[in-house]
């Protein structure tokens, strides 16, 4: 079935009057703004209060050639100003993304150099315990709350509320059914479709529907369907019709229309760090660096596993003891169970976890086969009758992984990677779903920050294809962090 057949007749009108929908999503932008302006603000004047009293106590300053009562103020209007600078306020940064994290950080740390140079230069004797103080504790408390203020603004996204840019997909039919997709896929990061515009040659006289989106108008009249339905961005992806000039057109059509164009590539699941626009010949060429599977990095990253590892079982080993004990008196076997699972080039090792299940349980999968909750070539029921009491609750807070400490000491694993595949899976891979195997497999992974159990074979499969062409060390100290949230929510978990 072609794409083209997916239209389908309207049973409502296709352009509704959305205009104060377009309205209402400026002024939530603007409020989110002016909350971060707030928040910002308070943190600042606390980070002042924490330098002023962790140097001075209850001393008088002197040596300033400027009251503390003046330079207060003055360094908390520069803060917020240099963060207005740096774009920390724009709303293509804020809410989605860790570009917004490295501008506070980096507005925060420009700004320290200049004072200090300034201070130098000028010698008007400002403490510089208490510029320090002030600036670590105004650094940290600024990524704090703006992490707060995100993850609200993503929980109001996900229930449908909250600002989201509205948007307008251009494309082919099939085309703008994956960007909607993709789009859908992560509600959180706030863009939702509220129309679409298809080719001319696809446009009935009728009111159409693609999937569940409106069709608003075709390539001719995009900046009009935009105003129609209320749209702020028009997203434009591949499409024929959609040659070099013709788009370059439609970004002069909406210059001044307060409507943002952006232009999807097809190339897709590739991290920004890989990505570089260079202008060549008047043409934007977008170059992507290849993946990085060996080198400095890995050494360096080879060590933190090893290193954070010995650490974890040192800490952990009174729980550790507690748990063996538990499985001992709750179930006849034994406490650990080994499993053949395969590592990076297809190397196959025995993945240690706490046993959560009866002894029999291989003999009785067959059995079960059929109630599989899960497409793909796993296997996983919520109520699985061969799991134990203490299993269940050590799947609950995935406490039955932590033997895997152990594994990621002897090199086997890492503590971020894709999932350790059974050698049944691997038999049944196809060329894709084998680069897996590039990397080690990981105790956590982004799977585990993404819902673990509850995704779909598919899913899975996609999120462990971008942390292999992706990683990266800050992208596992984020899923590390992310990795206790996902825990003590236990979504997944079975």
């Amino acid at each position: 079935m072609s794409a083209a057949t997916l239209l389908t007749p309207a049973s409502t009108p296709a352009t509704p009057d959305a205009r104060p929908r377009g309205l209402v999503a400026r002024a939530d932008e603007r409020s989110y703004v002016r909350v971060l302006v707030v928040l910002d603000t308070s943190i600042l004047i606390i980070a002042l209060l924490v330098g002023y009293v962790a140097r001075f106590g209850d001393e008088e300053p002197s040596g300033s050639k400027i009251p503390y009562v003046l330079v207060a103020p003055g360094l908390v209007l520069a803060w917020l100003l240099s963060l207005k600078a740096l774009g920390c306020y724009d709303d293509r940064v804020v809410g989605y993304g860790a570009d917004e994290y490295r501008r506070v950080s980096s507005a925060s740390l420009r700004l320290a150099g200049a004072i200090a140079i300034a201070g130098y230069i000028a010698d008007v004797g400002v403490s510089r315990g208490f510029l320090g103080i002030s600036f670590a504790v105004g650094t940290v408390g600024l990524e704090v709350t703006r992490f707060a203020a995100r993850k609200r603004l993503h929980r109001a996204r996900s229930r449908g509320a909250g600002w989201s840019r509205k948007v307008l997909v251009v494309g082919d039919t099939a085309h703008v059914l994956e960007l909607v997709h993709t789009l859908r896929r992560e509600p959180y990061a706030g863009y939702q479709v509220v129309g679409a515009c298809i080719p001319d040659a696809l446009l009935a006289p009728v009111a159409q529907r693609l999937g569940d989106v409106p069709v608003v108008g075709s390539f001719r009249g995009i900046p009009e369907a935009a105003t129609a339905i209320g749209a702020d961005t028009v997203a434009v992806t591949a499409s024929g019709e959609l040659t070099a000039a013709r788009l370059r057109r439609l970004g002069w059509q909406l210059e001044g229309t307060g409507v943002d164009l952006v232009v999807a590539p097809a190339l897709t699941d590739v991290a920004g760090p890989r990505i570089h626009t260079r202008p060549v010949a008047g043409l934007p060429l977008i170059h992507v660096e290849a993946p990085e599977f060996r080198g400095a990095r890995k050494l360096v990253k080879g060590f933190v596993d090893r290193s954070a590892s010995s650490l974890a079982l040192a800490l952990l080993l009174p729980l550790i003891v507690v748990i063996a004990l538990a499985i001992k008196l709750d179930s006849r076997g034994p406490v650990l169970f080994r499993q053949v699972r395969v590592g990076r080039g297809g190397q196959e090792f025995g993945v240690f976890k706490f046993r959560t299940m009866v002894v029999n349980a291989d003999t009785l999968l067959a059995e079960l086969a059929a109630r599989n909750e899960t497409d793909g070539l796993m296997f996983k029921m919520r109520d699985d009758p061969r799991v134990t009491r203490v299993g269940r609750l050590l799947r609950k807070w995935s406490l039955d992984e932590l033997p895997q400490l152990a594994n990621v000491l002897l090199g086997q694993m890492s503590l971020v990677g894709p999932r350790p595949p059974l050698p049944s899976e691997v038999a049944r891979y196809d060329g894709d779903v084998a680069r897996r195997l590039l990397v080690k497999p990981g105790m956590t992974g982004l799977w585990q920050v993404s819902g673990r159990s509850d995704l779909s074979w598919e899913d899975g499969i996609r999120l462990d294809l971008y942390y292999v062409e992706n990683w990266s060390l800050a992208a596992d100290l984020t899923i590390l962090w992310k990795t206790f949230g996902a825990v003590m929510n236990s979504r997944g978990a079975y």
